[in-house]
This record gives structure tokens, C-alpha cells and sequence, in this order.
């Protein structure tokens, strides 16, 4: 018995040994940054400017990087700002007179409703914008239609009214910007002058999205021209195909094969979804609740395929549904102690992280005593090139690692779990080989 005992314990510690041996080299890119569970991107509309007096401070306190949705026009020093493109006003209005508000006029009258010379008209191109993005078509012509009516029987004042998220913007200048740029924050489009796009022509939503996109470049240069918002959340398909075209990444839509998006009106549990990562949008309102807040990033502990996009606009009492700095301050320091597990990075760097994993190829191989990883993907590699976290098995002899990859190098301590041992380390697709050496 004891022979047999002693025969049935070689042969486990040989099949140990040998399965040991098959997993040595065994590479794998970890779903998250430096194989967390969980991301999340901070991310503000409209660059209103208490987001920068008030949360910009508590973040860069934190260490908390954050994406901000930023409406161009306005900044003084910007090239473009908002217009009209197309035929002469006066003409337009004496046409509405004759013709009826219909599908083949609506997006030229609704292009131009903002630039008629009045105070006041930009409103009835946001209400008709509203309807339109809620599928109520007749009634956004109607709006139209009143509008126009108003006009020519004299009922607005002469002179030009900006809307309210413009004049709320109003104060952060570009060199203030890109001192924020340089403290670690993304920077993306919101457009020109925060239009409804889904009521814009051709033309003129080029316009709002093209510009935008040509004053970041020209102001902080083309890492800060990714990511754009598309205001009040559009996702009119219309308005996503032409806008797909300019900017890689959109928060409104990303159609990806890998990517579940529940937008901020999304009631479907994150959890439930299949995919390979889920884009998990929240809104904190005024009257929504710290702890309600706090449960979004609680969410994000039980599963490992969930990126919360948080969504903020107004901060101490400017812009839309703002929100004090004393729930910020609280809410971001409950993100900080959360970090050990969740990955904060800005909108950009989530995505192109997701991408480049989806999208790389890994070999490795061992070399006289030491391990040889390619790693690899068929994406823009001037746009593409995030470091991504590996995950490598190595020998269980091995305590420490020395990492290398081109003239960086890294020690990282050997960790364990039921595969065998293993070291996380970050490295840069598309450049030099990797090479791990037993230290």
C-alpha cells in the first residue's frame, strides 16, 4: 500500500510538473489596465466653467483624470464660431410665407432658426430639435412653422441671444486648457455652438462637427481630436453616420461587435449582457442620490466586462442640473479608495484600450532560458498606442522578473493564483519585442 501511496504521488507530482511546463509563456492581455476589474471614465458637458474653478481641483487633488465635452465657439481665440451656411436669410423667411414647413425645407429653416437676427429663435431650433430626436416630426415642424410666422409678423427683438450653455461656458480661455491638458485630462468636441445636430443640414452639421474638430487640433493638437458628444445625447442615425466619419469615438454611439451600450436612459442591468465589455452610462442629476451614485461603482466590483461612463454638467449652481462640490469631493474620494480594483482613465484611453485588445496578437516563445513576447495589432498605430497589461506565466522557480522592451526595463515580483505563477506587467504593441529574464 504504501509502494502504491508513494507510486500515485510521483505520477500527480509529474502531471503537476508537466501541466506547469504547458503554462509557462502562456500570455494574455487582461481586460482592464494593470488587470483591474472594472473602468470608469469621468466625463462633463459642456466645459461650463465651474467644472474647472470647482471639480477640476478635487480631481487633480485625486489623481482622477477626466473627459471634458467642450463647446468651442465660444472660447475666445477660436477660428470658428457659430453660423449659418447656405442662402441668404431674408430670403428663407419671405419663402416660409408661401411654403408650408415640410420634410424637403425642414433642415435648412431649422439650420438657419438661430441665425435670423433676433433674440430668441435659437430656442424654437432646439424645441424642434427635441421633438425630431423623439420621433415627433409633424410637431417639430410646427415649431417650425410658428417660428417662422412669428418672424415675419415682427413678434422678436433685433439682436442676437446665446444660449445657455454657451454663456455658461463663457470664461476658460485655450491657454487655461491646455494648462488642464498637461495636468493629465482629456480634452473632446461638443461641437461649434451645441446645436440639436438632428435638425441641421448637411452642411451646416459638417460644420458644427468639422470646425470644432479643426480649433482642438489647431489649439492642442491631434491626440485631443478622438472623442467627441454629440449634444443632448443624440443618437439619430443620420446624425452618427456623418459623425462617425470625423471623430474615432463617439459617447453618444460606438457600434462595436464587442460593445454593449446602455445609454443614460437605460434601464437593462449591465450584468446581464454578454458581450465582451458593456459601456454602462449614468447621468448624476440634482436629485439623484450619493448612495444611488455610489452603487454605479459598486456594480462594477461583481463583474470584470464593465466600464461606468459617468455624466456630469453643472457645478455649483452654472449649468444644467448641477451639482454641489462638497457631493463631488465626497463621491470622487469613494472612486479613490476604489482604485485598487478600478481602473479611472478618460474616455479615450478606455476606448482605444478596448480596441487594441480586441484587435492585438500575442506570441511568445522561450529562448535560452528566458521568454521572447511579440505583441502585435492591425489598428492606426498612430492613433493606436496605449500600453496594454500582460498577463505571463513563467517558471515557479522565478521571484522576480526584469521586463524589457526596447531601452525600458522593469523589475515586477512574481504572483500566483490556482494556473501557477505569473508576473502583470505594461507593454507597447506594434514596437519592440519583449523579453523576460529571470532576475
Amino acid at each position: 500500500m504504501k509502494k502504491l501511496f508513494l507510486l500515485l504521488s510521483s505520477v500527480f507530482l509529474l502531471c503537476a510538473c508537466a501541466h506547469q511546463e504547458e503554462i509557462v509563456g502562456d500570455t494574455q492581455i487582461t481586460t482592464w489596465q494593470d488587470g483591474k476589474t472594472g473602468a470608469i471614465s469621468l466625463t462633463y458637458d459642456d466645459g461650463s466653467i465651474n467644472q474647472f474653478r470647482q471639480a477640476l481641483p478635487i480631481m487633480n487633488r485625486l489623481k482622477l483624470p477626466a473627459t471634458f465635452f467642450i463647446i468651442t465657439g465660444q472660447i475666445p481665440g477660436s477660428q470658428y464660431q457659430g453660423k449659418f451656411i447656405g442662402r441668404p436669410v431674408g430670403e428663407i423667411i419671405k419663402e416660409t410665407a408661401t411654403i408650408p414647413t415640410n420634410k424637403e425645407n425642414f433642415f435648412e429653416r431649422t439650420s438657419a432658426a438661430g441665425f435670423l437676427g433676433y433674440q430668441g429663435t435659437i430656442e424654437y431650433h432646439t424645441q424642434a430639435g427635441s421633438l425630431y430626436d423623439a420621433g415627433k416630426i409633424e410637431e417639430a415642424y410646427q415649431v417650425i412653422e410658428d417660428l417662422y410666422k412669428k418672424v415675419r409678423s415682427g413678434e422678436f427683438k433685433r439682436g442676437d441671444k446665446s444660449k445657455a450653455e454657451v454663456n455658461e461656458a463663457k470664461g476658460v480661455s485655450w491657454e487655461d486648457i491646455k494648462s488642464y491638458a498637461a495636468q493629465g485630462h482629456e480634452f473632446a468636441s461638443h461641437t461649434v455652438t451645441h446645436p440639436r445636430l438632428a435638425v441641421l443640414d448637411e452642411v451646416n452639421m459638417l460644420y458644427e462637427l468639422e470646425k470644432s474638430k479643426e480649433d482642438i487640433l489647431t489649439q492642442l493638437g491631434p491626440q485631443y481630436t478622438f472623442s467627441a458628444e454629440g449634444p443632448y445625447g443624440t443618437e439619430n442615425e443620420r446624425v452618427m453616420e456623418y459623425a462617425h466619419k470625423v471623430y474615432p469615438a463617439l459617447r453618444n454611439r460606438m457600434p462595436e461587435p464587442f460593445l454593449e451600450e446602455l445609454n443614460r436612459g437605460s434601464k437593462t442591468q449591465p450584468g446581464t449582457s454578454k458581450k465582451e465589455y458593456v459601456q454602462w452610462q449614468r447621468g448624476a442629476l440634482t436629485s439623484t442620490s450619493l448612495p444611488l451614485m455610489k452603487s454605479w461603482v459598486d456594480t462594477l466590483a461583481s463583474h470584470e466586462n464593465i466600464w461606468l461612463v459617468l455624466v456630469f454638467h453643472g457645478v455649483d449652481g452654472i449649468g444644467w442640473e448641477a451639482l454641489p462640490h462638497e457631493l463631488l469631493e465626497e463621491y470622487f474620494q469613494y472612486i479613490k479608495q476604489k482604485e485598487d480594483k478600478l481602473w479611472v482613465a478618460t474616455f479615450a484611453d478606455v476606448t482605444k484600450y478596448m480596441r487594441e485588445r480586441i484587435n492585438a496578437k500575442v506570441q511568445s516563445e522561450e529562448k535560452e532560458g528566458h521568454l521572447v513576447i511579440h505583441l502585435t495589432h492591425n489598428l492606426d498605430k498612430a492613433m493606436y498606442k496605449l500600453p496594454l497589461t500582460l498577463k505571463t506565466y513563467v517558471s515557479s522557480d522565478w521571484k522576480k522578473v526584469n521586463v524589457k522592451q526596447g531601452n525600458k526595463e522593469k523589475l515586477i515580483d512574481t504572483k500566483q493564483d490556482q494556473k501557477g505563477t505569473y508576473i502583470l506587467y505594461q507593454a507597447f504593441p506594434n514596437a519592440e519585442t519583449i523579453e523576460l529574464l529571470e532576475a
